[in-house]
Order: structure tokens, then C-alpha cells, then sequence
């Protein structure tokens, strides 16, 4: 068996690393907006904080609560597909993932009065999923290579591919490649209240609990395909001889907890028109991060292995998120509803804080990253519903468009979503709705230092939604 003594003071280095691991993605994983949790809304591009006239208002618009007049029940699940073409050294790899959720429960309680209305709500939504997936696989042929960008930690040395000053003979010229998963949601319970303030002008807010997880399972491999590398990596040691590859894991978990609140207005012209305005305060995420790293170098005669209770830590932080400021206006013409709304949201408020087994400092350096790299953005949504009056049927269609936080980023990296969807709505009472939202962008990713081992990224995402409902 292969022994060395422990080299603590780049052992403490590596572990400074782990913990300060947090950056921008991790912020925006949290702050860009998902696709809700309604049907009806999603066939319709999401462009309903003026409409909003059933549970789904929790989420949308709680204003839109006060337009709710019987007593509902609504509920729902979704199904997300993540699929990625990834280009890596002129190879093409294909990886998708997929989620089903239940994503909406809600009870919609209209409370008796002489005028006006006073409507209260209880919503769980699923507010968005963390579905992706990555695969790659090429030649670089580079003088770089992950061994060598993990040489001020003690990964190379405790697997031997130093001496014992934390030189390596490795010099690029490897086959890289490597495959990712996400999964995990974010799920909040929302208390909303609404009324009815001054005649067709109501007014509502809403308090949500927040709970979800996020888990990242990363495999990288680099492989000597070529023979390069014959000799001793670490000298002294014959069992280091022919190189063979390096391997090393990834594990990242997230508890997520927090809270919100938003502020919604809507005004209805009877018949005729309605337009809404909402304030999304900023929320607040406290993170549970477990983050773990396994290793392996395999050699012609012999592997090593990391010890992982070595390369693991556990942190928590705060993530606060920007503030949301939506408007939109709907019209109704004889049956056919138009809807249109824009979000600004102003990706530089993004904020770390609170860390704990973290460096305050390093917290105020990405808090500085942060606002030199982000910028503000306004989402839009489109939407149209016609209804056949006789037979009670809907069609919907939309579009949503979500810029990239990145100041300068190409139209290619926006998320952009065509949405539609049919409904069925039997005497007032009960209702089906079923939507269908494909999504599509561009994505890059560093496997270590800038633009070295770079992924490009063409994403294609799919979302069904159910969602039914009885009114009593």
C-alpha cells in the first residue's frame, strides 16, 4: 500500500477552498424566476399577474385572490425534461434528465361580507425545479489539465501524482470528460390575504415558508489515451509507473430554508380589461451546504484512493435575493383574452451573508463579483386564452423571455419559452387545465481556470402541467 505523511499547511489550503467554494452561480441558482405552478398561467406565457383569478393568485398576484367568489380546491403535478448537447474539443455528447412533482395544492376561502370581497388562501407550490444534466468527452490537447489547476491543494500529492515537493510531471495532453446531475425544488406554504379596497380595486399580500433541497453529483475524469505518461509520477514510488487516469467526485447538498412576501394591486374594468401591478420583496435562503470530494488515481499496477472524511465540509450562509417589480395588463374581447406583463429584476442586489465556517471577506469579494458581473434584466410574458362559450373549451398560447443576469452575455444565453395549452372549465364548477412550455438556450461551463477546458452548452427544456379544480 502507498503511504506519505500529510502535508496539514496544503491540506488546510485545500479545505479553505471547499468551504469558500460559494460564487454568483450559487446566488442565481436561487434568485431567477421559475415557471410557477398553474396551468392555465403556463399555456398563457405566465403573463397573468392581471388575471389571477383563482389559487394560483398565491403565487402570480395575491391581489387577484379577491376575484375568487366560491370556496376552491386546486391541485396539480408537472413533469420536467432537461436536455443538454454539449460540445467539448469538437465532440458532441447528448445527456438529459427528468423530475415529476406534485407541484400545487391549494383551499381558496372566500369570506362573506357586505361589500366588496375578503378572500383568504392556504397555497403549497413547487415555485422551480433544478433539473439539469451535463455529459463530455474530448482530447485536450492543452498544456493544462485539472491535475495541475489543484496543485495548491493536497488531491495530486495524496494521490500521487507529485513528488514530494508538489511537482507532477503531468502537462496537459489528456482526454477529459465528465457527467453531471441536478436535482432538488424549491416549495413554499403561502398564507394570502385579499380584498376588495375601493370598488374594482383590490389589493392583497401573502407570506411564504420556504423549504427545498439541491443536490449536484459531478464525475471528471482525465485519461492518459495517448501513453504520455510513463514514467514515475511521484518518485521513488514504482507502483506510480504508466499513468492511467485521474478521477475525482463532486458531491454537493443543499437544505434550503427561508421566507418571502410579496405586495400585489389589480384594477378590473368590468368585461372589459384588468391590469396588475406586484412588488416580490426580496427573499431570504438560509443554505445547509454538505459538500464532499472523492478521488482515485489508477496507475498500470496500482490505485489510490482519497480518504473522503478528508475532503468534506459543512456550511451555512444566506442567500438574499433581488427585489421583482411586475406590471401587466389583460383585455377581453369578446371571448379572447390578451395579456402582456414585464418583471424587472436587478441581478446585482444578489447578496451572501451570515456565513458560518466562511471568511466575512470572502463574502464581501463575491458580493463585489456579483455586482461587477450581473446586471439589471426585464423579463416579458405574452399570453392569449380564446374560450368556445358553448362548450365551455380554452386554448392558450404564450411566450417568456428571461435575459441572461450577465452583463454583455449574447441573445443566445436569454431563456426563452414558447407555452401552450387547453382547458375545460363544466358549469363554473370543475376544471381541467393542461399546459406545455419548451424552452431553449445557450450555456457555457469551466471545468478549471478560464476558457482552458470549456463546455458549450445548447439546452432544450420541457415542461408538462396538470392542474384541476373544483369550486363549490
Amino acid at each position: 500500500m502507498l503511504y506519505r505523511n500529510i502535508q496539514i499547511s496544503v491540506l488546510i489550503i485545500f479545505l479553505s477552498t471547499i468551504s469558500f467554494s460559494q460564487n454568483y452561480n450559487d446566488a442565481l441558482r436561487v434568485s431567477i424566476p421559475g415557471l410557477g405552478a398553474s396551468a392555465r398561467a403556463l399555456g398563457m406565457g405566465n403573463s397573468y399577474i392581471s388575471l389571477s383569478d383563482d389559487g394560483s393568485a398565491s403565487f402570480f398576484n395575491p391581489a387577484g385572490l379577491g376575484l375568487v367568489k366560491k370556496l376552491e380546491f386546486m391541485g396539480g403535478l408537472d413533469i420536467t425534461s432537461f436536455n443538454n448537447s454539449t460540445k467539448f474539443f469538437n465532440q458532441t455528447t447528448q445527456s438529459n434528465s427528468s423530475q415529476t412533482k406534485l407541484d400545487n395544492i391549494s383551499l381558496t376561502l372566500p369570506v362573506p361580507t357586505l361589500r366588496g370581497s375578503l378572500v383568504f388562501g392556504l397555497a403549497y407550490n413547487t415555485t422551480k425545479d433544478f433539473v439539469g444534466s451535463l455529459e463530455f468527452s474530448g482530447f485536450n490537447n492543452g498544456s493544462n489539465s485539472k491535475i495541475q489547476s489543484l496543485l495548491d491543494t493536497d488531491i495530486p500529492y495524496d494521490l500521487y501524482l507529485t513528488d514530494d515537493n508538489g511537482n507532477t510531471i503531468i502537462n496537459g495532453r489528456l482526454n477529459q470528460s465528465g457527467n453531471m446531475l441536478n436535482s432538488g425544488s424549491l416549495n413554499q406554504w403561502t398564507l394570502t390575504g385579499a380584498i376588495e379596497a375601493y370598488k374594482n380595486l383590490f389589493i392583497g399580500t401573502n407570506i411564504s415558508v420556504v423549504s427545498g433541497s439541491f443536490n449536484s453529483d459531478f464525475d471528471y475524469y482525465e485519461d492518459d489515451t495517448q501513453n504520455i505518461y510513463q514514467g514515475e509520477t511521484a518518485p521513488g514510488y514504482p507502483s506510480t509507473t504508466d499513468f492511467r487516469t485521474f478521477y475525482l467526485k463532486n458531491l454537493l447538498k443543499w437544505d434550503i430554508e427561508g421566507w418571502n412576501t410579496k405586495l400585489g394591486f389589480l384594477y378590473q374594468l368590468p368585461k372589459l380589461a384588468r391590469i396588475g401591478l406586484t412588488i416580490q420583496f426580496p427573499k431570504v435562503y438560509k443554505i445547509n451546504e454538505d459538500f464532499n470530494v472523492e478521488g482515485k488515481s489508477e496507475f498500470a499496477g496500482a490505485s489510490v484512493t482519497l480518504d473522503p472524511e478528508k475532503y468534506s465540509d459543512k456550511v451555512k450562509y444566506d442567500i438574499t435575493t433581488p427585489y421583482e417589480i411586475s406590471g401587466g395588463a389583460s383585455v377581453n374581447l369578446k371571448g379572447l383574452i390578451l395579456s402582456g406583463q414585464a418583471t424587472y429584476i436587478d441581478y446585482k442586489e444578489m447578496e451572501f451573508s451570515n456565513g458560518e465556517g466562511i471568511s466575512p471577506t470572502y463574502f464581501s469579494d463575491q458580493n463585489k463579483r456579483i455586482k461587477n458581473l450581473m446586471s439589471p434584466v426585464v423579463n416579458y410574458n405574452l399570453g392569449a386564452e380564446y374560450t368556445f362559450s358553448d362548450f365551455g373549451f380554452r386554448v392558450r398560447g404564450g411566450f417568456i423571455l428571461q435575459p441572461s443576469a450577465f452583463k454583455n452575455d449574447p441573445s443566445d444565453f436569454d431563456k426563452k419559452f414558447i407555452t401552450a395549452g387547453v382547458g375545460f372549465l363544466s358549469d363554473g364548477v370543475i376544471g381541467i387545465d393542461i399546459a406545455y412550455a419548451y424552452g431553449w438556450w445557450k450555456d457555457v461551463g469551466d471545468n478549471y481556470d478560464s476558457n482552458v477546458s470549456r463546455t458549450y452548452q445548447d439546452i432544450n427544456y420541457h415542461k408538462v402541467m396538470l392542474t384541476t379544480s373544483y369550486r363549490f
